[in-house]
């Protein structure tokens, strides 16, 4: 039986670059070992030919919004309905993943029974199709190293977890905002561990554009984002990695230390309305305490914009 699922809805195969990447991505899962099995969720087109080439499972059926985008819990169930692994990872079809991600979700599952792995990623320009002879990890992070930059603390691109959770989830949009904020919310409102694995495991986005989700309202206020937004509860359930209170560091998982910009978060939640946009004092403050955290985020990330296992004599 395999021991790790990694599955995710890909987009269409169809456009140049989002056909490498989505591909490139694949490749890296597989590249995790014989005991990880990937499924790919959906009915786009090019999902199915893609699938047979790389060797791996498609799961058709998936259900769909009226605007004909694939369901978030949808995509959950099938997953779990078409494998038998003990632990399960999402991941959005443009994540690459090394080799040693397997090990840190086994480590995990010693630990806890109940537990959510997610993090910060990399973004990285990948242009090409990525040459997966031996050393194509170390050659990965070195590029990562000298073009890559960690993206800010918000959602997470990828939830790591063990069978059995997540089993009810709203109908959101896959690929719009919000979603990924209310798993925080839900993993830390159920009890589970829910645990920021940064600094121990490498998740690297390859950059791309976002022009299906071209409008004048932008990605944040996208129709299919205020349907999330609605679904979720409102916006005191946008949860962060800021909201998350441990850390898996150096094989261990540690509470994370107090900082500046995690007690401004705290009063944002104070503050936060459930409506994305309002006015007022109470408002007003919300926005000048918020400006106020990410300006901090910024300065904290330029002074430590590499973790510190891929610096100096780690550092491929």
């Amino acid at each position: 039986m395999n021991k790790l699922s990694v599955f995710t809805a890909p987009k269409p195969f169809t456009e140049a670059h989002i056909n490498r990447i989505q591909r490139n991505a694949i490749r890296s899962w597989l590249e995790m070992g014989d005991e990880v099995e990937v499924l790919l969720v959906g009915e786009e087109e090019g999902i199915a030919d893609a699938a047979a080439a790389l060797g791996v499972t498609h799961v058709p059926g998936v259900a769909k919004n009226k605007q004909g985008t694939p369901l978030v819990s949808s995509i959950f169930e099938l997953a779990c309905e078409n494998s038998r692994a003990d632990l399960f990872l999402f991941s959005n079809t443009d994540m690459l993943f090394m080799p040693e991600t397997l090990g840190l979700a086994l480590q995990m599952k010693q630990r806890a029974d109940d537990f959510v792995l997610l993090g910060q990623r990399y973004d990285l320009d990948v242009d090409t199709e990525i040459d997966f002879s031996p050393g194509w990890d170390k050659r990965l992070l070195g590029e990562v190293v000298h073009r890559g930059r960690l993206h800010p603390m918000g959602g997470s691109d990828y939830f790591l977890f063990p069978s059995g959770l997540f089993s009810q989830i709203p109908d959101f949009a896959i690929g719009r905002a919000g979603w990924d904020n209310w798993m925080i919310y839900h993993a830390l409102a159920e009890g589970s561990l829910v645990v920021d694995a940064t600094p121990s495991l490498v998740a690297i986005h390859q950059n791309h554009g976002y022009q299906h989700l071209a409008g004048e309202d932008g990605h944040q206020r996208h129709p299919e984002t205020l349907e999330n937004l609605e679904l979720a509860g409102g916006m005191r359930k946008m949860f962060s990695l800021l909201d998350v209170k441990y850390q898996l560091k150096d094989g261990k998982i540690r509470r994370i230390s107090w900082s500046l910009a995690r007690f401004l978060r705290g009063i944002e939640q104070r503050l936060q309305p459930d409506e994305l946009v309002g006015r007022g004092p109470r408002w007003w403050l919300l926005r000048s305490v918020r400006k106020l955290r990410r300006a901090l985020q910024k300065y904290e990330m330029k002074a430590d914009r590499f973790l510190p296992i891929y610096r100096s004599d780690k550092q491929p």
